[in-house]
Formats: structure tokens, C-alpha cells, sequence
């Protein structure tokens, strides 16, 4: 996956919006998704472009996505062509959310927005790897946050 892979255009389910599954991924498991090819996050991004799901995402999480691979630590795993192709996949492909509700529930006043996404984005799940604040919620106004494996597992992907 990257800037230079052909990605079949979404089936008319897809385009219409139509799915019957809508997640949302973590930042962390986008961003891991383009360090390992062999990972579980890349298995559910490719999942999400081969049409098994719905993704939502928002401004919120796209601005998060060029914010962070910026910082040094995270430069070096990949190409800055390679976040640019992730965010024009999302933008061309996702269930972007408008409006974000302003909520309080985790620690982490990060996560958040993540949680509003997912409300407002009517998700069923939330996949993340944030065991001390996200997972520790289970639930969060209808959407079940769960691990990469988890819903890995959920999907039937090798």
C-alpha cells in the first residue's frame, strides 16, 4: 500500500454509503498500517479499501495524520508521499464526518475527538491499541472499542 499502489475504485455499495459495517481506526493503527505491510493495521486498511467496511474519519483525524508524521520519530518509517496517499484515500473513500461534538470522557483529552467521530459517524466499532484510556471504555454511545486483533478476528481476515 502506498502512493504508487493501484487501489480498484470502491463498488457501488461503497460509493453510495452504504456499507453495512462502519469503523473507525485509530490514528495510531493508520499510521501503523503504513510502517508493516505484514501488520494487523495494514490487513484492516486493506480490508476497509477492498470494501468490507465503511471507515469514518473527519478533518479532526486527517489533520492528526499530517500533524504527527511530522514529528521525527515517525518521519523515518515512511515517505511524506505516503501519509499524502493515505489522506486522499480517506478523503476520496471514507464516511467523513462534518461536526464533531465537543466531549470529555477519556484522560486523554486527545482521544476524544475519536469518540465524537465515532457517535456522530454511527460507528460500530472502534479499533485502537490504547489500552489505558479507549479500551478501558468498552463502549461509547453505541460503538464497541475494541483491539486490532479483535476486530481482525471480527472480519475473518487471514
Amino acid at each position: 500500500m502506498g502512493p504508487d499502489e493501484d487501489v480498484a475504485p470502491p463498488n457501488e455499495t461503497q460509493a453510495l454509503g452504504a456499507s453495512a459495517l462502519r469503523v473507525v481506526l485509530d490514528t495510531n493503527v493508520l499510521l501503523s498500517a503504513l510502517i508493516r505491510v505484514d501488520s494487523k493495521p495494514y490487513q484492516l486498511v486493506r480490508a476497509w479499501l477492498d470494501g468490507r467496511f465503511e471507515l469514518v474519519s473527519s478533518e479532526a483525524q486527517l489533520e492528526e495524520l499530517r500533524r504527527v508524521s511530522r514529528y521525527e520519530q515517525v518521519r523515518r518509517y515512511f515517505a511524506p508521499a505516503d501519509i499524502g496517499w493515505l489522506v486522499n484515500r480517506i478523503r476520496e473513500r471514507a464516511f467523513l464526518v462534518k461536526r464533531l461534538s465537543r466531549i470529555d470522557v477519556t484522560d486523554d483529552a486527545g482521544d476524544n475527538y475519536l469518540l465524537a467521530m465515532a457517535a456522530a459517524g454511527e460507528a460500530e466499532y472502534l479499533a485502537t491499541g490504547d489500552k489505558s484510556d479507549l479500551l478501558a471504555l468498552e463502549r461509547y454511545s453505541g460503538t464497541q472499542l475494541v483491539t486490532v486483533q479483535q476486530l481482525v478476528s471480527m472480519l475473518k481476515l487471514r
